[in-house]
């Protein structure tokens, strides 16, 4: 009995096709991780209460104290997320898509108090959530 040794089969852009998309994978877990760290700075900057938030803003649910307890909340469980997702583990990857989601839907509510910021933030989460999900396969997690 003889073997050969076979390619895996290549997607379009050359690469073998269990590690199509690992690039953007890598991409998204570090982003997660990035966003994460803003919204513990971002959180800890609005429980104090800083200078740099928007004055006498309104907001439809709480004010500027709650939605930073909220987005410190947030980004701590964004930074573990990322930690698993770093690590491969898929569930890990599926806390980050719920985590991510709530935190874009948490940051419209939290547009009052820095607008630019808030919606730099919600951009940054879909293309994170785009990665996760797109490019989060078992074979792309441990390949």
């Amino acid at each position: 009995m003889t073997s050969s040794a076979t390619r895996p089969p290549a997607s379009p852009g050359g690469y073998p096709q269990e590690r199509h998309g690992r690039g953007f994978m890598a991409f998204a877990s570090i982003l997660l991780f990035v966003i994460g760290a803003f919204n513990v700075i971002y959180g800890i900057a609005a429980i104090g209460g800083s200078n740099v938030f928007v004055g006498n803003a309104h907001y439809v649910i709480g004010n500027l104290r709650a939605w930073g307890w909220v987005t410190l909340i947030l980004g701590i469980a964004q930074l573990a997320a990322a930690w698993g997702v770093m690590g491969g583990n898929q569930l890990a990857r599926w806390f980050g898509v719920a985590v991510i989601g709530l935190n874009a839907i948490g940051q419209m509510f939290a547009t009052p108090g820095y607008p630019l910021w808030s919606l730099t933030i919600i951009a940054l989460d879909v293309v994170a959530l785009y990665g996760l999900c797109i490019y989060g396969s078992r074979q792309n997690m441990t390949a």
